[in-house]
């Protein structure tokens, strides 16, 4: 077997292609578009290269075919937040051979030990985790736009290797066929009609203020959860940017009490029922399913983020933002799932707000460390 960096074109297709390769057969596998998987590569796309760094490679057996590929980053703003340096590894793929994955994990182990890193998280992304994050251990159903898939056989090499679970992330859907339950709905009438509490959805022609109005949620709300790094404004930016061909503004909803910022929640359109069958192309054929499938045979919706400040939680609000969802989406007769992904297992008061929701298990998937 050969590890190979991705230094030229010829082998930023190959990393593309290896899980076309490895998932061929696999009904449930859904492929990333190669647009999204080469911007995390790249420092023009990606705003983490101005705190970080990361590298990649492909494995290839002796007759060259492709058997794996395996990435390694550092992110500076985390690295040093742990007992530890700890670095991040991810966009990991291979067949089921253990030699062969024992191969990229110490290539991965070498060049973050080579730059100062004593551990490393995985499978793990080189940005921000409501994409290509976490080992998938449970729900192997077709994954929804960002989300993890991968072979059930992963999980026996990360534990085999060291690797030790740090947190569990839960996804969970709500059946938008079935009402929100009588309790939830009456607290969420109660709370929308008391006094000072205003709500409303986001406006491309007023992106900024509402960017600014999340960021402060969301830096305010989790800044007590350990090694916490507040969100910048570029960030987001950068994310709304790429949400814009599926975005429904209508589905990003913000709570106010007296004008201050409370508690949002953003949801999107599943973009993977839209690529179905793109094989990670966006070419002019496939622009032009995408646009019909925006709007016909999308069934699901999914909660990427949602926050709400510590002085405000346990006031109902995000009861409130669930029906006006429901009051908007209800109507249109086209979406049936609400997929609530991913909350860690660490988040109570989320988890609480999953359930009051009447939301089902759906996936599980493990953030996990291996010191070195």
């Amino acid at each position: 077997m050969q590890v190979i960096p991705v230094s030229n074109s010829s082998l930023k297709k190959d990393f593309l292609n290896t899980p076309k390769i490895l998932y061929k057969n696999d009904k449930n596998w859904i492929c990333p578009l190669d647009s999204e998987v080469e911007n995390v590569f790249n420092p023009e796309k990606n705003t983490f290269f101005a705190h970080g760094k990361c590298t990649r490679w492909v494995l290839k057996d002796d007759a060259g075919k492709l058997i794996g590929r395996v990435a390694a980053f550092i992110n500076e703003k985390k690295a040093y937040h742990y007992d530890q340096p700890t670095g991040g590894m991810g966009f990991f793929e291979c067949i089921d051979d253990e030699k062969a994955a024992f191969l990229l994990f110490d290539t991965a182990k070498t060049w973050l030990a080579e730059n100062g890193m004593r551990a490393m998280d995985g499978p793990i992304n080189f940005g921000e985790n409501d994409s290509f994050w976490g080992l998938l251990v449970e729900g192997f159903t077709p994954p929804s736009f960002g989300m993890n898939y991968n072979f059930p056989y992963y999980q026996k090499f990360f534990e085999k290797y060291g690797f030790i679970t740090e947190y569990e992330q839960l996804t969970n859907h709500i059946n938008l066929t079935i009402p929100f339950p009588e309790r939830f709905t009456k607290i969420a009438n109660w709370v929308r009609n008391k006094p000072g509490y205003t709500f409303e959805y986001f406006s491309k022609a007023n992106s900024s203020k509402y960017i600014n109005d999340l960021m402060e949620i969301y830096n305010d709300g989790w800044q007590d959860f350990e090694n916490f790094v507040p969100i910048k404004k570029e960030t987001l930016e950068e994310s709304f940017k790429s949400m814009e061909p599926i975005m429904d503004e209508h589905l990003i909803q913000f709570a106010y009490f007296n004008g201050e910022p409370a508690s949002f929640v953003v949801l999107i359109p599943d973009a993977n029922q839209m690529i179905k069958g793109f094989d990670g192309k966006l070419g002019l054929i496939e622009k032009l399913k995408f646009a019909y499938r925006r709007w016909v045979g999308v069934t699901r919706m999914r909660a990427i983020v949602m926050g709400t400040k510590p002085k405000f939680q346990k006031h109902g609000l995000e009861s409130v933002l669930f029906i006006r969802l429901g009051e908007y989406v209800l109507p249109k007769n086209q979406y049936k799932e609400l997929e609530l992904s991913w909350v860690g297992d660490f988040n109570e008061q989320m988890i609480a707000i999953h359930k009051a929701t009447g939301a089902t298990f759906g996936k599980k998937h493990l953030t996990m460390r291996k010191v070195f």
